[in-house]
């Protein structure tokens, strides 16, 4: 019997996942990934296995409305894929884990009523995650449940980079920054070794530049700061976020536009960011391939943010040895990449056009003082890794 491991990524109206197996050794290899997405509107189901051949893309029926019957489909189709199959486990990203949750957990049912709580922390993001541990407690009661935060990675900065300076009574209740993106990061520190040896005990950047967006800065392999805080609202523009706001703005559109919490939630997680300043789309994508002068104007913010936020990180780690670029803008955009390069120039930074037009890895020139790299992140891995080593699995890495 083979044995498997389930990561599971849930969304609003998506369920990602991948398969991996573990080999004698110990080590986890990808077996399958896909998604069910249009969940609640037009289900459909796709599969790639581990060097991305289809197995499958297919309608579901319209009453996949929720997770629950998500999972009933994925479930299905788990069955008819791997008749002899053994699940060691199921491993959850959930993006908040609070001041509590240091590491990868168990699930028991009474963490599952903790991370409720942090819910208003993550409203994009911690309703979903925790819909889809549910949804397993029900459907597959027997299977072990682990749950990796996005914060952990975070945890052990310095008390300067966690402080929001409140008054000491309110911050009591949990009201500090806590960072994300952290499963990210710490697959970027584990590769670097092979991927970039020379940086590896130095003074890196790293941009996690997606949908959602953000800064590391790491000093051997360790968060020292980043730029997303107490929410992933903080720090850099994003699709749909806008970062770092007066948060006089936020008490003028209570006070004096009379905007109830309801609306401004609405407005600062998914009307802001690249979609606010463009008002053409959320997609980097869209906007570099619009002439419009207010996709123009959102791509020169974004540049400028992530610019700014390297220059500030730079002084957080007295200095910077490598710079790299990950996520799915970080990974495949040429063109943000070099203009983000180019207004960190000060710093010593010289990409090479070639590589960079290439994807990398190293897009820097032979005299730039500063690298420059491209490394697809891997957080599905990181999660399978957590997983087997949480439920006392042997793990080696791959």
């Amino acid at each position: 019997m083979d044995d498997y491991a389930l990561v599971f990524n849930a969304g609003s109206s998506s369920l990602k996942f991948c398969v991996y197996q573990r080999s004698e050794a110990g080590e986890w290899h990808i077996e399958s990934r896909g998604q069910i997405e249009g969940i609640g509107t037009a289900p459909r189901l796709s599969i790639k296995d581990g060097r991305g051949g289809i197995l499958a893309y297919q309608t579901l029926d319209d009453r996949v409305c929720d997770v629950h019957a998500a999972l009933d489909s994925l479930a299905a189709w788990l069955r008819s894929r791997y008749t002899d199959a053994h699940i060691l486990g199921i491993g959850h990203r959930v993006v908040h884990g609070g001041a509590r949750f240091t590491g990868p957990t168990v699930i028991t049912p009474q963490v599952l009523d903790e991370l409720r709580t942090l819910i208003p922390l993550a409203p994009l993001h911690q309703p979903y995650n925790l819909a889809a541990i549910e949804a397993v407690f029900e459907k597959l009661p027997g299977v072990p449940q682990v749950a990796c935060f996005d914060t952990s990675f975070h945890r052990g900065q310095p008390a300067v980079a966690d402080v929001i300076p409140l008054p000491r009574e309110l911050c009591r209740s949990g009201i500090q920054r806590y960072g994300f993106h952290g499963l990210s990061y710490e697959y970027i520190a584990s590769v670097l070794p092979q991927a970039a040896p020379e940086i590896v005990a130095g003074r890196v950047i790293v941009a996690h530049l997606g949908s959602g967006a953000s800064l590391c800065a790491l000093k051997n392999g360790k968060s020292m700061d980043s730029t997303l805080g107490f929410t992933a609202l903080d720090g850099l523009c994003m699709g749909t976020r806008p970062g770092s706001v007066d948060p006089g703005v936020i008490l003028y559109l209570f006070q004096s536009l009379g905007l109830s919490a309801k609306e401004v939630e609405t407005i600062l997680y998914k009307k802001s960011g690249l979609l606010g300043i463009s008002g053409i789309s959320n997609d980097m994508r869209d906007l570099l391939d619009s002439s419009e002068p207010s996709a123009q104007l959102a791509l020169d913010y974004f540049v400028y943010r992530v610019a700014k936020e390297i220059g500030a990180l730079s002084a957080v780690l007295h200095g910077l040895d490598g710079l790299v670029f990950t996520a799915g803008i970080g990974e495949n955009s040429p063109e943000i990449r070099r203009r983000i390069c180019e207004a960190s120039a000060w710093l010593g930074i010289d990409v090479d056009s070639k590589a960079n037009a290439g994807n990398g890895p190293r897009i820097s020139g032979t005299k730039s003082r500063i690298s420059a790299w491209v490394i697809p992140t891997n957080e599905e891995l990181m999660i399978a890794r957590h997983t087997g080593m949480s439920l006392g699995l042997i793990e080696a890495r791959a």
